[in-house]
């Protein structure tokens, strides 16, 4: 593969427009720019969580699962970014939706039903995971509006949805293989009459 970018600056952006890969030219604050942005948000965020995995997997094993599913997330996110990009271009397919589903499923098992509502902490890992869940459900949203002024696959919204829910479990399940207890929400106290 040759080379893509042989100059990163090019200036064509400082009046408050961008390039899209079709050719088209819109505002830097498009609906579609605004989602690619999200995606890419949530790639660079993943990215990290899969460095800090990295970095605990030979002390916790069980962690290099968690970094073996969640390493093609970022590739498909990034063909994400493409088919929004070029609304023509189509990557993301529905065997890579029932990937996600299937290991949902699979962890979910081993972590048994969710017994109360908990708050993104305990550990800098599962707080980074519920980051990229939150990114994901936000890249969701900035989907989702797109597609209310620019019809987009339905693959692609089905995709960072199910990613999501991942992203959710993924963090429940970094904290039982932490041996870290999840971090319970407290209702706040009754105040007396």
């Amino acid at each position: 593969m040759g080379y893509r970018l042989s100059k990163i600056y090019t200036r064509t952006g400082d009046t408050g427009e961008t390039g899209l890969a079709d050719g088209r030219r819109v505002a830097k604050d498009h609906p579609r720019v605004e989602a690619m942005g999200e995606v890419d948000t949530l790639n660079s965020q993943l990215g990290l969580l899969l460095a800090e995995l990295a970095e605990h997997a030979t002390a916790r094993p069980g962690l290099s699962e968690v970094i073996k599913v969640l390493t093609p997330c970022q590739h498909r996110l990034f063909d994400l970014g493409g088919e929004l990009a070029m609304p023509e271009y189509q990557a993301l397919q529905q065997p890579e939706i029932e990937r996600l589903e299937a290991v949902i499923d699979r962890w979910n098992e081993e972590l048994g039903p969710l017994q109360n509502f908990i708050l993104p902490g305990g550990s800098h890992l599962i707080a980074q995971a519920h980051v990229c869940r939150s990114l994901a459900r936000s890249a969701e949203r900035r989907c989702q509006h797109l597609n209310a002024v620019e019809p987009i696959r339905g693959v692609g919204l089905a995709y960072v949805n199910r990613l999501s829910d991942l992203l959710f479990v993924a963090a429940r399940l970094i904290a039982k293989r932490q041996g870290i207890d999840e971090v319970l929400w407290q209702a706040a106290p009754k105040q007396p009459a």
